[in-house]
């Protein structure tokens, strides 16, 4: 990991953190059950990539570091909202989340049903604030394209794919589409919200969107092989649940060299859709080849 990702990762989760502690103050009454669950959920670990790509795509356009860092606690916002809820009984059935008791086993499933509520209402209520951004139409823009991105047409559609995966066949093409919708929307949409912030014409777009899509493809092969290879203690998650629930994965259709193989192959075309911009695109060539090396 480059000294540059290093810094940026440690400043980022700080930031994140800081953000969700000051969001999250647990009141004396009967909400406070549900923030401290929320508390639980949303601060302390986490690679935070979602928002060190809005950081990341937002300094090819010069974006204020402070728009940046509101869309990212949003973005972050709905990733934990999907965690809290992919981890319930009625879903992946998780006991363990970055090395802490999942939501539902902490507090109760109730509790983690509507800390997921609260987290997806919260991502919204931040990009439509006036600080996100002194453009309405950019505020309108971004709260548009995280629904999409996290709605049936995105990770909630991936999901839901992901659930019915084990009951028919799957082929690499249908496993790459599930996993464009369930991980590559949020990466997706991180990436073009440092665009939108930079008020970027949408027809300008296309080699973001690429970056985007090859790293998230990149990022979920790199997790399939961990989850097939990886050592739970560093990973603070059980490793080997989706080969134990029969769901077809990048690594059990192309095999642990050939998945580790395209992974590579697709970060270096991450890497390659960066081509036209300088060093302020370095911080984004560093995620690329972060996805692939790491351990957790």
């Amino acid at each position: 990991m480059s000294d540059l990702l290093t810094s940026e990762l440690a400043r980022i989760a700080q930031e994140i953190d800081s953000r969700f502690d000051a969001l999250l103050v647990s009141p004396n009454d009967s909400l406070r059950r549900l923030y401290e669950a929320m508390r639980h959920a949303a601060i302390g670990g986490g690679k935070r990539l979602r928002p060190l790509l809005v950081l990341g795509a937002s300094r090819l356009f010069a974006v204020d570091a402070e728009c940046a860092l509101r869309v990212g606690v949003a973005v972050e916002a709905v990733h934990v909202y999907s965690l809290i809820h992919d981890d319930l009984p009625a879903m992946d059935d998780d006991d363990l989340r970055r090395g802490r008791p999942t939501v539902h086993k902490a507090y109760d499933e109730a509790t983690a049903i509507l800390a997921g509520d609260a987290f997806h209402a919260l991502a919204f209520e931040i990009l439509a604030g006036e600080g996100t951004h002194y453009d309405p139409f950019v505020r309108a823009e971004l709260v548009l394209a995280l629904a999409t991105a996290a709605g049936a047409a995105g990770m909630v559609g991936g999901q839901a794919m992901d659930m019915s995966a084990t009951a028919t066949p799957q082929d690499l093409a249908n496993v790459t589409r599930l996993q464009q919708l369930k991980t590559g929307a949020l990466f997706s949409f991180s990436v073009e919200a440092g665009a939108i912030l930079g008020r970027l014409p949408a027809e300008g777009r296309t080699r973001l969107r690429g970056y985007a899509h090859d790293l998230g493809l990149a990022f979920q092969i790199a997790d399939d092989l961990l989850d097939a290879e990886g050592d739970p203690t560093t990973m603070g998650k059980a490793a080997g649940k989706d080969d134990a629930a029969g769901k077809a994965t990048f690594v059990g259709l192309l095999g642990i060299d050939r998945a580790r193989a395209q992974a590579r192959s697709l970060s270096e075309q991450a890497i390659g859709h960066l081509a036209n911009f300088g060093r302020e695109a370095d911080l984004l060539r560093d995620i690329a080849a972060y996805a692939v090396d790491r351990d957790r």
